[in-house]
């Protein structure tokens, strides 16, 4: 029967003080434990960091469309119809949501593996 281990290595690395406290600064500012960044850095050579908090205007528009398309289904369901009028705002607000989301990728730049 064979180990799950068995396709790990383990390599021991030793750095001095000072590179070590270099090594946890960097991993720090890219908010990654210490063992992930020099993984990452040793096989990449690379450790993109993305900031998320350009996506605040995405969430809020996700969370704005679906408090309508809530309030759409209820009515739907109480009903038993849905007017048109009410799709067509859920039309543009996704058509809206997509401009976001496509302006957003355009600033995000990753590089190739």
């Amino acid at each position: 029967m064979a180990r799950k281990n068995e396709a790990l290595r383990r390599k021991e690395i030793i750095y001095t003080a000072e590179e070590w406290k270099q090594i946890e600064k960097k991993a720090a500012k890219c908010h990654l434990k210490t063992s992930t960044f020099i993984r990452a850095m040793s096989l990449d050579g690379a450790v993109t960091v993305v900031d998320l908090k350009e996506l605040a205007p995405l969430l809020n528009g996700m969370r704005i469309i679906s408090n309508n398309v809530n309030q759409v289904a209820k009515k739907a369901n109480e009903l038993n119809n849905i007017y048109a009028e009410d799709v067509d705002i859920l039309r543009n607000e996704v058509q809206s949501l997509c401009r976001t989301v496509s302006q957003w990728l355009s600033t995000v730049t990753l590089p190739k593996p």
